[in-house]
């Protein structure tokens, strides 16, 4: 089938059709855009006919719609303004990918401002088919922010496979070094001697450096694909994370393309996605990290496989184009024919 993917791509000039043999098309504009990036490489290896289209300020993506006539149109993650305005013009099966609503208190849904509709009253949303959120969370989200849960569908972003290793005795932490990550009560209670990495930086990374032993390494901020390139070679990943009450964050699946067991805190759904999926250990504030760190010492090198299994199933490329292949399908099906 035809698939256009619209995003705004970090406001590059970006439009690219992808088929079953591409080389790598590159963008900045963080990691929405590797996300979309990543989709449409899966949906290309599937055999699809994949139309990356920019959207924006100043740009009117339904120009090119209409010149390539996809069979499906597939909005990523379009703020109000960015190139929306015309979309809900488009006649054919239209699905919208929302992100992740974040935490409580820095929430802004991605809804036109002004009346209290809410996504009800959002000309995108209202149009949409479909509308896909990566997690619980975000359902739970927009739903009391008015769409029709009929129309919501939970889909993970899908990650690619990385290369198998041993691991190391190494472990890491990869993620914002703000009070919500808790990093800092981590490297607080982290024992000297053992070796974490951490991956980030954040308005507590002075204070992070302040409290950790010296068996702790602050490497600064990683690219999406330096972080995927380098976790393979560690001992697992550890998510402090609290605030993320109804999602796991991407670090889980690209730990498990890596074959890279998780130790997770309580507070966030990362220890029942853990638990679920048999991916490593969970342990609480009050518990004693040491002995936390020693039982996963001797559980971790086993499941490394495990993990690899479980992001081909849930997270990975094939998985992710299948489900949403199926979902495509049944829009097209059920389509009005065209004017």
């Amino acid at each position: 089938m035809k698939i256009a993917l619209v995003h705004n791509f970090g406001h590059n000039n970006l439009v690219q059709n992808f088929g079953p043999s591409f080389g790598a098309a590159t963008g900045s504009g963080g990691d929405a855009d590797e996300a979309v990036l990543g989709q449409a490489l899966a949906l290309g290896g599937a055999g699809h006919e994949v139309r990356l289209v920019a959207a924006g300020l100043g740009r009117d993506p339904l120009s090119v719609l209409r010149a390539f006539a996809p069979d499906v149109v597939h909005v990523h993650q379009l703020s109000p303004g960015f190139g929306r305005a015309r979309l809900p013009e488009w006649t054919g099966p239209l699905v919208a990918t929302l992100p992740e609503p974040g935490p409580p208190r820095a929430r802004r849904l991605p809804f036109t401002r002004g009346g209290r509709g809410g996504a009800r009253t959002d000309p995108l949303l209202r149009r949409a088919d479909r509308v896909i959120v990566p997690s619980e969370l975000g359902r739970e989200t927009y739903e009391r922010a008015g769409l029709p849960p009929e129309r919501i569908t939970v889909l993970p972003h899908c990650v690619p496979a990385a290369e198998s290793s041993p691991g190391g005795d190494v472990w890491v932490c990869a993620g914002r070094l703000a009070a919500e990550e808790n990093v800092l009560d981590l490297v607080r209670r982290w024992p000297a001697g053992r070796r974490l990495d951490v991956l980030g930086t954040g308005p507590l990374e002075q204070a992070c450096r302040a409290a950790a032993p010296a068996s702790v390494r602050f490497l600064g901020e990683a690219t999406r694909p330096v972080l995927r390139r380098a976790l393979p070679g560690y001992r697992g990943l550890v998510l402090p994370g609290r605030w993320r009450t109804g999602t796991v964050p991407l670090f889980y699946p690209e730990a498990l393309a890596a074959g890279l067991p998780v130790l997770a805190f309580e507070g966030s759904a990362a220890p029942r996605a853990v638990r679920a999926d048999g991916t490593g250990t969970v342990t609480g504030w009050d518990a004693p990290l040491p002995a936390a760190l020693d039982a996963a010492d001797r559980i971790f090198p086993t499941l490394r496989e495990h993990c690899r299994g479980v992001h081909a199933k849930k997270y990975g490329e094939a998985a992710w184009a299948e489900r949403v292949e199926r979902l495509y399908a049944g829009l097209i099906a059920t389509a009005p024919p065209a004017p």
